[in-house]
């Protein structure tokens, strides 16, 4: 990767760290259905001055509602039930090993030997983690965050068909294909008046987590990914995501005072160390064509 290009990928994996922080902090205000709607309303914004890239509506759909709507609605429902802030970072940045086994399947990029010792790694350090829950958070709410990083890895994937797409223009759209369902998710879960009381009662303090998770975290750091993920393959930029868990848990301590346990501390350090036993692979090669 060009050097610009790597401080890109670490920018954006310390911007969404601490957005898992202010997630936080705005569902003390809003559900987890309002929050991921807002946060997709305010990405969606440049729409209103930007026409729908030439991509097809299935694709637009499928990537909206994987990369964004089934990872973040999962991840916001996660951490309103009661998972701490730091474990959620780890768990939805297990993505990248999810990535590069979809990434193998659907584009033929043959895993080398270190990339896969990084994976059953990162596997190892999910299994601890699970040894840990029901204890000061449910099952059901851990099962559901799980589905953050599938969906987030499958999204990566479908991203690949979108070659020669601009990025900002395409990562609008797909803020505003998620917003649109989301908010009618939250009018049928929540009602329409709580939706309208939480909208109009909304604090300072939740107004700038949204804006920092809606303009910042979604709008412009997705857009850089997005930008990655075009240029390069998988396997050689999801693995800068590792930060985002050290971010995400350092902040959490910090603002929360967040604290874990050995097993689940020696999990979340298995499954970044797993994340980063991948950066250490090779670039993957593609699996040679039958005649």
């Amino acid at each position: 990767m060009k050097p610009a290009d790597v401080l890109i990928a670490l920018m954006v994996a310390i911007i969404w760290g601490l957005a898992f922080v202010a997630s936080r902090i705005a569902l003390d205000e809003f559900s987890p259905e309002l929050m991921t709607a807002m946060r997709f309303a305010i990405a969606a914004v440049p729409c209103l001055f930007i026409r729908k890239p030439k991509i097809a509506w299935s694709l637009l759909i499928a990537i909206s509602f994987t990369l964004f709507l089934g990872q973040f609605l999962s991840q916001a429902y996660g951490i309103a039930h009661g998972v701490p802030v730091g474990l959620t970072s780890v768990v939805v940045q297990s993505q990248a090993l999810f990535t590069i086994g979809f990434a193998a399947i659907a584009f033929g990029e043959r895993t080398t030997p270190v990339q896969t010792l990084g994976v059953v790694i990162a596997a190892a350090g999910l299994l601890m983690i699970c040894g840990t829950v029901g204890y000061d958070f449910s099952i059901g709410a851990f099962a559901v965050l799980m589905i953050a990083p599938v969906s987030f890895a499958v999204g990566n994937v479908l991203l690949r068909g979108a070659r020669g797409v601009p990025m900002f223009d395409l990562f609008a759209w797909l803020c505003l294909a998620t917003a649109v369902p989301l908010f009618a998710l939250a009018l049928l879960v929540n009602g329409p008046a709580p939706t309208w009381h939480s909208l109009i009662h909304m604090s300072p303090t939740g107004l700038v987590c949204l804006l920092v998770i809606g303009a910042l975290s979604t709008s412009i750091a997705y857009w850089l990914w997005g930008r990655l993920l075009r240029d390069y393959p998988a396997a050689q930029v999801v693995p800068f995501a590792l930060l985002v868990p050290f971010v995400g848990s350092a902040a959490s301590s910090i603002v929360f005072g967040e604290r874990f346990g050995p097993l689940r501390f020696a999990g979340m350090l298995t499954v970044v160390g797993g994340i980063a036993v991948m950066v250490l692979a090779r670039r993957p090669q593609p699996l040679p064509k039958t005649a």
